[in-house]
């Protein structure tokens, strides 16, 4: 996978919604017929400049009804038999990388005032900022020469 929302909906062909990055190769059968669909993914990309878990994929190639584990270096979400506000919580906490979590726990409590407590909350003017941001500036984190600063230390260390 490219990238996975909160949601577990799966964007796993293209980079920003609009470059093919590969193409879908018949993954779509597979997940819905599979017995249980896993994907994969690093949970950052570009020393931590993209984020592979976001607020809302900018291409859905498999939706969150067809999802069941999502995993990543940090951790596995089992998204089985639960609510999107349950999933939503797994993802951040067991798969997001931790110089992502806080912004996704901030967008994830935004995103339930402004849907006031909906069944998937969407805050639809934030949804898609992380990757505008990314085209912006180059880095979905808003710190992120703070942050590189930070990485290059420890890696010194």
């Amino acid at each position: 996978a490219l990238e996975a929302d909160i949601y577990g909906n799966v964007n796993s062909t293209h980079v920003l919604g609009s470059s093919m990055m590969n193409g879908i190769g018949g993954s779509g059968d597979f997940t819905r017929n599979a017995y249980s669909s896993i994907f994969m993914t690093p949970s950052i990309a570009k020393g931590g400049k993209f984020s592979a878990f976001v607020p809302m994929v900018s291409h859905v190639d498999h939706n969150e009804h067809s999802v069941q584990i999502i995993i990543s270096e940090q951790g596995l979400a089992n998204l089985r038999a639960q609510s999107p506000k349950q999933g939503a919580k797994l993802i951040i906490e067991k798969c997001a990388h931790p110089m992502y979590r806080d912004l996704l726990r901030d967008y994830f409590k935004q995103a339930q005032r402004a849907s006031f407590g909906q069944h998937t909350p969407h805050d639809l003017k934030q949804a898609l900022s992380w990757h505008v941001r990314l085209q912006e500036t180059g880095s979905m984190h808003p710190d992120y020469q703070k942050l590189e600063n930070i990485i290059e230390e420890s890696q010194r260390n």
